[in-house]
C-alpha cells in the first residue's frame, strides 16, 4: 500500500498540461457535479463513458445456484444494482419479502435508494456510512442473522472474506454481471488524463484495445484495488483517490490540474 500511495506525488517529467479527460463512469444527473465545475474553472473537456455494463443473469440460471431467498433474515446491499437485481429475481420467484426482513446498505444513499421497492420506515434498515468496513462494524451486532449478499461475479472481497472467516452466516448470490462494454468507437480517440474507479475498468480498457501504451495519458485510479489493478497491468499511476489531500476523484484531479496548468 505504502508503494502504490508514494505514487500520488506527480512526476514531474509527466505532469504536462490537461486540456481532456474521461471518466469512465456514466455521467453524473446532478448539474453541479464537481465535474463540471471542473470544466468551467480550468477550461478542460471532461468526457464520459462507462467502460463497465452491468447485466442481470436470468432467473433461470439464478436457481441453478439453489439459494432460497426466504432462509434469510437479512440483506447486505453494496449498491444499487445489487437491489435492482434483487427485487427482480423475488418478482420473478413470485417471492413476497417478508416485511420482518432487516436490510444493510453500504451508504445512507443506498439506503434512500430501498425506496424504489420498499417502505423505509416500516422496514429494519441499517446503514453503514462509507465503505464495507464501516458496514461490517454494524454486522458484527448482528452475527445472529442469516445475511444474503447479492453480488456480481465480480465483487469486492472484503466483506464477504471477512464474514466468512468468522462465523457469519453468510449466502452470496449472484444476481447481475459485470462485463466490458464496447468501446470500440474510441480507437482513434485520445484523452490527457483517463479516470478509472475499479480493476474491471482497467480489464476493459485491454479487452478493447489490447494494443494500448500509455504514452502521455495520465491515469487516475479511485481505491486502492484499482491503484493496484493500474501497476499491475504494467501502467504508470499519476494520480490517487482518496489522499488525505483529495477524497474525492475530483478533487484529486483538481489537485492534479492546478499543478500541471500552472
Amino acid at each position: 500500500m505504502s508503494e502504490i500511495a508514494n505514487v500520488a506525488t506527480p512526476d514531474i517529467k509527466r505532469l504536462k498540461k490537461v486540456k481532456s479527460i474521461l471518466v469512465t463512469q456514466a455521467a453524473p444527473t446532478d448539474a453541479k457535479s464537481p465535474y463540471f465545475e471542473i470544466e468551467k474553472k480550468y477550461g478542460v473537456t471532461v468526457d464520459f463513458r462507462p467502460f463497465i455494463e452491468v447485466r442481470g443473469i436470468a432467473f433461470k440460471d439464478f436457481r441453478k445456484q439453489k439459494i432460497n431467498i426466504l432462509e434469510h433474515t437479512a440483506i447486505i446491499f453494496t449498491s444499487r444494482n445489487a437491489i435492482d437485481h434483487f427485487f427482480r429475481i423475488c418478482k420473478e420467484a413470485k417471492i413476497e419479502v417478508p416485511s420482518d426482513m432487516k436490510y444493510f446498505c453500504i451508504t445512507e444513499q443506498t439506503a434512500n435508494y430501498l425506496q424504489k421497492y420498499i417502505v423505509i420506515r416500516k422496514r429494519k434498515v441499517f446503514t453503514g456510512t462509507k465503505t464495507a468496513l464501516d458496514l461490517l462494524e454494524i454486522i458484527k451486532k448482528h452475527k445472529s442473522e442469516k445475511f444474503l449478499f447479492p453480488c456480481s461475479n465480480k465483487r469486492q472481497k472484503d466483506l464477504p472474506d471477512y464474514m466468512g472467516t468468522n462465523d457469519f452466516q453468510l449466502t452470496e448470490a449472484v444476481m447481475y454481471e459485470t462485463v466490458s462494454a464496447d468501446l470500440s468507437d474510441l480507437e482513434e480517440v485520445f484523452y490527457d488524463v483517463l479516470a478509472f474507479f475499479s480493476p474491471s475498468g482497467i480489464t476493459s480498457l485491454f479487452e478493447n484495445f489490447p494494443d494500448f501504451k500509455q504514452n502521455n495519458t495520465r491515469i487516475a485510479a479511485f481505491g486502492s484495488t484499482t491503484a493496484q489493478a493500474v501497476t499491475d497491468a504494467g501502467l504508470l499511476l499519476d494520480i490517487q483517490a482518496p489522499m488525505p489531500n483529495a477524497p474525492s476523484m475530483t478533487g484529486a484531479l483538481e489537485h492534479y490540474i492546478k499543478q500541471a496548468n500552472a
